[in-house]
C-alpha cells in the first residue's frame, strides 16, 4: 500500500504537461499515502492531543507536531515525576518494601524519559527519608558500605 511513501519522502513536484508517466504515477502515489497516512494518524491519536495540533495537509508536517506534542509531553511528565520522588515521605500507610519499590519505580520512569538518577544517589535520597525509628538501620548501612569502600580501595 506504500503508507509510508508520504513519510519518508518529501512531496513532489507538481505535475505539468512534460512530467514522465513516472512523475506522474509517484506524485498519484505519494497523494495516496499523505492522505491515508493522515487520515490513520488521525483516527488513532487521543482527542485531547488532537485537539491541540494544528491541522495540515501533510502527513509529514503532521508527525512532527505530535513529535513536538509529546516531548513538551515528556518534560511535564518528568518533572512532575522528580517532584514526586524528591517529596516521597515514608508515612506507614504502606510496607517499606512497597515505598522503596515506589521509589524505584519512578526512577526506572524518570530513566527512560533521559533522566538518570544514579543508584548510591537513589539508595542514599531513600535512607536519608526515612523515619528517626531507622535510625539504626541508616547507621548499619553506612558503615557496611563504608566498610565495602575501603575494600574496593585496597583491592585496587
Amino acid at each position: 500500500m506504500d503508507l509510508d511513501l508520504a513519510l519518508l519522502n518529501d512531496k513532489p513536484a507538481a505535475i505539468t504537461d512534460s512530467s514522465s508517466a513516472d512523475e506522474k504515477s509517484f506524485h498519484k502515489a505519494w497523494k495516496h499515502s499523505n492522505r491515508l497516512s493522515l487520515m490513520f494518524m488521525r483516527m488513532n491519536i487521543a482527542n485531547n492531543i488532537k485537539s491541540t495540533i494544528p491541522q495540515t495537509e501533510s502527513a509529514r508536517e503532521y508527525l512532527k507536531f505530535v513529535e513536538e506534542r509529546f516531548r513538551s509531553a515528556d518534560k511535564s511528565l518528568a518533572s512532575t515525576l522528580m517532584a514526586e520522588l524528591t517529596t516521597m515521605k515514608f508515612d506507614g500507610s504502606r510496607s517499606m518494601q512497597n515505598h522503596i519499590i515506589e521509589m524505584t519505580n519512578i526512577a526506572a520512569r524518570l530513566q527512560t524519559l533521559g533522566m538518570k538518577v544514579d543508584d548510591s544517589f537513589l539508595v542514599q535520597f531513600i535512607l536519608n527519608l526515612l523515619p528517626p525509628e531507622y535510625g539504626p538501620f541508616q547507621i548499619n548501612y553506612n558503615t557496611i558500605k563504608d566498610k565495602w569502600n575501603e575494600l574496593v580501595k585496597d583491592l585496587k
